[in-house]
């Protein structure tokens, strides 16, 4: 997710899913228990564009209970069925290319080439990696005397973001799915449009009844509801490191497994003698593109002092090309916009210099949930906007005097998910990256790869996810002495 300047834009114009007023339970669309409705709003146009059912702990109940009967017959679906199952959920995906791309902009507020490039291509990319490693995945194998088998860990709950709302989706239902796992699905309550619209594109591919559930609502009631749920067997986690903490404690009460993907403060540690405005240029790109809403982006820019000066006029010159309301569309609600631009006076009053962007709203926009691009400089290692993920197009500029000093400042936070390392050659990068206390590391502007797996050291989270490693998540072992 490094660069998108070289992203196209979608074709034809798509429509925008505004939303069933049911709950997709047992294969069937159903009212929800209660009467309670969520409006989903525009982030561009704060205007209200779908809604959807406020589902209850009962609905998560029912969810569950559907999710549990059909657990035996597609755990014993051949794995190669499976695999065909998820390639025609794929084809759908591409098929439905644009009315996903038209519902991810409406309810999220992403540009359209980033909506279509990332937000839906990229997920669909990946149905299609597990769709493969179904029907590719030795779940069976011989160890001297013993007959190994991966077998299905259970029912999965699975509770996911606003930011990237399909594709965390699909990082999570589809290893379950591939794995002979069965799902309750409750998404994001800010973007649960596209939830809705996958719910269909699953149920056309011929998905059996049960095997995936949709029960959208909010977090403090059906995502809690789910979370503690007894018939639950693993719980996979999207969100804040405050409330992954909360769900890994309730699961470790019950003895059930977890996975837990959460924040991070990302480092682009750019190195004496690497390309110095390729790396500004794509570390900006990294965290500009879906408006500083991704919990890998590099958010810290380290520098050395030699070069300091230079990466400020560079940072500041490329800032200033993302302008909200095209480039660089809006945060997801007023709330965030808010929290974003109180990071950004915090720096400030803290002694950052503010070298591009700023908390004022930008000029000339009437509505919508903008954030300016913003590029913070001078900042101290230990300062709250170095450490805290603030979630947004922010960018803090770290001064080091040496590679110690830079790996010191690296892996100076809580968290540890992705990075990057720019280096005069691949060795010296690789050298420091395999020092960083991270999950992922791209090397000079490495690209994303879908099947290698992605996941966090420290408090940025427990698992992983994407590839066959995000396949074995799902997964528990059961081995036969002969």
């Amino acid at each position: 997710m490094a660069d998108e300047t070289k992203q196209q834009e979608p074709e034809g114009a798509g429509r925008v899913h505004q939303g069933r007023d049911g709950l997709f339970v047992g294969g069937q669309w159903r009212l929800a228990s209660g009467g309670e409705h969520i409006d989903v709003i525009d982030p561009v146009t704060e205007k209200v564009v779908g809604q959807v059912p406020a589902g209850t702990a009962q609905d998560v109940d029912d969810a569950v209970r559907a999710a549990r009967a059909a657990l035996p017959g597609w755990a014993a679906t051949p794995p190669a069925r499976r695999g065909a199952v998820l390639a025609a959920v794929r084809d759908l995906m591409a098929a439905r290319r644009a009315d996903i791309v038209a519902t991810v902009q409406a309810e999220l507020g992403a540009p359209a080439a980033f909506a279509a490039a990332v937000h839906t291509d990229m997920p669909t990319a990946v149905m299609g990696t597990f769709a493969d490693l179904a029907a590719e995945h030795p779940f069976e194998e011989k160890v001297g005397n013993s007959r190994v088998y991966q077998e299905p860990v259970g029912v999965v709950g699975a509770i996911t973001p606003w930011n990237y709302p399909l594709h965390q989706i699909v990082a999570k239902v589809a290893p379950a799915l591939a794995a002979g796992c069965t799902v309750v699905l409750k998404p994001a309550e800010d973007t649960p449009l596209v939830a809705q619209l996958f719910a269909e594109i699953l149920a056309a591919a011929g998905l059996p009844a049960g095997v995936f559930n949709l029960v959208t609502g909010l977090g403090p009631v059906a995502g809690q509801a789910l979370a503690e749920h007894p018939g639950v067997d693993l719980v996979s986690f999207t969100g804040s490191t405050a409330v992954g903490r909360r769900i890994g404690a309730a699961a470790g009460g019950a003895v059930k497994r977890v996975a837990l993907e959460l924040g991070g403060k990302s480092a682009s540690v750019i190195l004496p003698g690497a390309d110095l405005p390729r790396a500004v240029n794509v570390s900006l790109a990294n965290v500009f593109a879906n408006s500083g809403q991704t919990c890998s982006a590099w958010t810290r820019m380290l520098v050395d002092a030699e070069r300091y000066d230079e990466a400020v006029e560079l940072a500041a010159a490329a800032a200033a090309k993302y302008r909200p309301g095209e480039r660089l569309g809006p945060v997801v609600n007023a709330r965030q916009r808010d929290r974003v631009r109180g990071y950004i006076r915090k720096g400030a009053e803290d002694g950052a210099r503010i070298v591009a962007g700023g908390p004022d709203a930008p000029e000339d926009l009437g509505t919508g949930y903008y954030v300016r691009a913003t590029v913070l400089a001078d900042v101290e290692p230990e300062a709250t906007v170095a450490q805290e993920e603030i979630f947004g197009p922010v960018v803090v500029l770290i001064r080091y005097q040496d590679e110690e000093d830079a790996l010191r400042i690296a892996n100076g936070t809580v968290y540890g998910l992705a990075g990057a390392v720019w280096g005069p050659d691949e060795e010296t990068a690789v050298a420091f990256a395999r020092r960083m206390d991270t999950g992922q590391v791209d090397i000079n502007g490495g690209r994303f790869n879908p099947r290698a797996p992605f996941g966090g050291y420290k408090q940025s989270g427990v698992g992983r996810e994407l590839g066959a490693h995000g396949l074995a998540e799902y997964l528990q072992t059961k081995s036969l002495q002969f």
